[in-house]
């Protein structure tokens, strides 16, 4: 045998056989291997590529069906009657790739039942008078504006006296456990775990609107943003985190672009958001996301000043060290 023929064999792995790299990459699957060079773009992209695309859902449109959910729907059959926000790309039921949302009514003299899970949820409220949620043993009257939390592992559960309908907007981080399999839920024993009467102004779980909106209206500028945060300055949880921004009348805002990304509502007023280069329309009631690395800026309509609510995926983000904004350099940070 030939020195040739033997380096051949050698290489090859089979005496006289003619190798490829088609047939290694064949052969790879029985071994439960990938070649991470046919992988590396996918895994390594140039920048961030969310499957999400922007979106407005208009609370006018979906309103009724909520409605006719709470003809059709008991509080027992649902035990959360939430119409989630679905992004049209459909990848997954979830808002974002990082941030869920949903509407979620509970009609006059109903409860829907305690639990608790791992998943930490803010709740803005769009609509309605005499509801109430019950955090751990404290219930919280619901006010139009307020953004009410409900930290992870507390047993809750929501209610509503006298007439007309309730409606919040829900924020969630499920979308996180697609990754990390860890959620589940815990049913208390009674309908409504045991809870007093509070002081709204005085829990630590609630943003009442007034307190927000008159910060804003303080602050100078035709854009002021300001973030809600515990009492020692920290954002209200480790995953999520949220803001309120005013606008003022025929105003814009900064243009962004952040690994972020962010659900918007309308609190009050009109405008449209100019995302990606594309215009989207929206008014009061409504609710609209931005993927991450999406840059966008609203404008606000010339009648009215614009007041919007935003929670968002920053505080996991900058936990993990994600977070970058176009056009700012972030220093490595080497521990010896």
């Amino acid at each position: 045998m030939s020195t040739a023929q033997t380096e051949t064999s050698v290489t090859n792995g089979i005496k006289g056989k003619t190798d490829s790299a088609e047939q290694l990459i064949a052969e790879l699957d029985a071994t439960n291997t990938l070649p991470l060079w046919m992988q590396m773009t996918k895994l390594n992209p140039p920048s961030p590529n969310p499957t999400c695309i922007p979106y407005v859902w208009s609370y006018d449109y979906i309103k009724p069906y909520l409605l006719r959910a709470g003809e059709l729907i008991s509080e027992k059959q649902a035990e959360r009657r939430v119409l989630m926000l679905i992004n049209p790309a459909r990848e997954a039921p979830y808002t974002t790739d990082t941030v869920y949302a949903g509407l979620q009514l509970v009609m006059p003299n109903e409860t829907a039942p305690a639990h608790r899970h791992v998943a930490f949820a803010m709740r803005f409220i769009i609509e309605g008078q005499g509801g109430f949620t019950a955090v751990h043993g404290r219930r919280i009257a619901m006010q139009r504006g307020d953004v009410i939390l409900t930290p992870t592992w507390n047993y809750h559960d929501h209610g509503k006296d006298g007439s007309g309908p309730m409606i919040w907007l829900d924020g969630l981080h499920l979308p996180l456990f697609r990754h990390f399999p860890v959620h589940f839920v815990q049913h208390y024993s009674q309908a409504r775990y045991p809870a007093e009467d509070i002081d709204t102004s005085a829990s630590p779980v609630v943003f009442p609107w007034a307190k927000m909106q008159a910060q804003l209206d303080a602050a100078e500028g035709n854009w002021v943003s300001r973030p809600y945060k515990k009492a020692d300055g920290r954002d209200v949880s480790l995953t999520l985190g949220g803001c309120a921004e005013r606008l003022n009348k025929g105003t814009s805002s900064p243009s962004v672009r952040e690994t972020a990304s962010s659900v918007y509502h309308v609190i009050s007023g009109r405008g449209y958001s100019e995302i990606e280069g594309k215009k989207y329309e929206w008014k009061q009631g409504d609710t609209f996301c931005i993927p991450s690395w999406h840059k966008y800026q609203h404008f606000a309509d010339d009648s009215e000043t614009v007041y919007l609510y935003r929670f968002d995926d920053k505080p996991m983000l900058k936990s993990l060290g994600f977070y970058r904004v176009e056009g700012e350099d972030i220093e490595s940070l080497v521990s010896e």
